[in-house]
């Protein structure tokens, strides 16, 4: 087993089981006090754990409880990074061998369900799209609405991606992103950049007038 994984191992083990001591951590995953000690030290230099302090216990010494550790926030987001590695792989396989339209789909109409329910479809459509910028951030895209050019269209903005390494490895996903958000907001929507694909947001235009057919002759 590498190093690496290892430590990930560790640092996962912190997350859900701490504060756990080294003496716990080795033994959990049978490994020496030796080795879980090399990778403690690692994981707080990169400042993915701390020390956790017992309430009522301030000064080291004789008699003092064997040191215990927790996840930082950096560290809970390392986990969150090499779970997505395993996504990204899997979706690769997915697209090798057959079932990944259905599968993005899928995961598409299920953020669609859990975002509608906060957009009234009889409201406005500015307000659905506020709302739905909303409800958006509530799930840690950071999203945000503004005017778009001529104040015929607005922009919603996307701030941050929870997926942006998945959308990376398959655009497919920002595609049916967006046909999710077409279909809450009952008209149509275009996506004119992502994070995903370099850009320093995710932006897409939603146009707040139907346009005026021509007349022939």
């Amino acid at each position: 087993m590498s190093a690496d994984t290892t430590r990930d191992r560790v640092l996962s083990l912190i997350a859900t089981a701490g504060p756990i001591t080294a003496a716990a951590l080795a033994q959990e995953l049978g490994v020496t006090a030796a080795g879980v000690r090399r990778h403690l030290t690692s994981l707080e230099d990169a400042g993915h754990i701390v020390d956790h302090e017992p309430p009522g216990v301030h000064a080291r010494g004789r008699g003092r409880p064997a040191r215990s550790f927790v996840a930082t926030q950096a560290g809970q987001q390392a986990l969150a990074s090499a779970y997505q590695d395993v996504a990204v792989d899997a979706l690769g396989y997915l697209r090798d061998h057959g079932g990944l339209d259905e599968f993005v789909e899928a995961k598409a109409r299920e953020l669609e369900s859990a975002l509608e329910r906060s957009v009234d479809p009889g409201a406005p459509l500015a307000q659905r799209v506020t709302a739905l910028a909303s409800a958006l951030g509530e799930r840690g895209y950071a999203a945000s609405v503004r005017p778009g050019p001529g104040g015929i269209t607005v922009q919603l903005c996307q701030g941050h991606c929870p997926v942006q390494s998945i959308a990376e490895k398959t655009p497919e996903w920002c595609e049916a992103e967006a046909r999710a958000f077409s279909r809450i907001l009952d008209v149509h929507v275009q996506r004119l950049s992502t994070l995903a694909g370099g850009a320093h947001v995710c932006t897409t235009t939603i146009p707040l007038t139907t346009p005026t057919p021509r007349k022939e002759g």
